[in-house]
């Protein structure tokens, strides 16, 4: 490993973290990697699992882009607006 790596480098390699929110207008769920070009979604949670794996596969699966990541972690994101 070279010696420039700090540990966020290290845990940026181990792990991927998805923003998902849901889509209020078709329904489901739509997820984006933060920090790198992948997007996603699903109508169920298990559909938006399997097209995320599916998604970090394809988009690491040539090594180009840097290594593939060992965990994917979906951030769930849920806006709420209250009157004052």
């Amino acid at each position: 490993m070279p010696p420039f790596l700090c540990l966020c480098d290290i845990l940026r390699m181990e792990e991927i973290i998805f923003e998902v929110r849901e889509d209020e207008v078709d329904g489901g769920f739509v997820a984006t990697a933060l920090g790198h070009s992948i997007a996603t979604q699903g109508d169920t949670l298990e559909e938006l699992r399997k097209m995320a794996r599916d998604a970090v596969r394809c988009h690491f699966g040539d090594g180009a882009t840097g290594p593939m990541p060992k965990i994917i972690r979906l951030h769930f994101v849920r806006d709420e607006a209250l009157a004052v």
